[in-house]
């Protein structure tokens, strides 16, 4: 850096000037005095690094803790997941034996029925069962409403 032709100090030498402290022999920055005495007790710097290893190691082992206890919890859970699909199997065929029985019963009592002579309804049941026929009947179903010809409230368009 170089000094323009006024005199004025630029760049460099004005962001670093030297003040009369420095020329005196001190050294460069600030001279502090010492108002306790003349001796000045240094404290050791303490490192953290030994006790940064021991929590860093504690840590590591809980978290390997942490895993096999895991793994120990999906097997078992795998394991239930087994137990309750072969439950499942085994109660959907005791259900469906149980269906098969009860078709065979039916079957069974329909049979029997049907060998046994017809039994002959006096007129006034004979309304009774008419009747209750038409209460059975069911209703015819309603066609569907054609939603294609109705618009969408919130999409007609309003023009002035």
């Amino acid at each position: 850096m170089e000094r323009l032709s006024g005199g004025a100090i630029v760049g460099a030498q004005a962001a670093f000037r030297t003040c009369a402290c420095c020329t005196e022999g001190h050294g460069s920055g600030c001279h502090l005095s010492n108002t306790l005495g003349a001796e000045v007790v240094v404290k050791p710097v303490r490192t953290f690094l030994p006790l940064l290893t021991v929590l860093f190691l504690i840590s590591y082992g809980l978290l390997t803790m942490l895993v096999v206890e895991q793994s120990r919890t999906i097997d078992s859970q795998r394991g239930l997941i087994l137990d309750l699909f072969q439950d499942s199997v085994q109660l959907s065929s005791i259900k469906g034996k149980a269906i098969q029985k009860q078709n065979a019963d039916a079957q069974a009592k329909a049979r029997s029925q049907a060998k046994a002579p017809p039994v002959t309804a006096s007129p006034g049941t004979d309304t009774q069962n008419h009747n209750a026929r038409k209460l059975r009947r069911p209703l015819p179903q309603k066609p569907p409403k054609d939603t294609s010809g109705e618009g969408d409230e919130r999409r007609i368009l309003i023009s002035i």
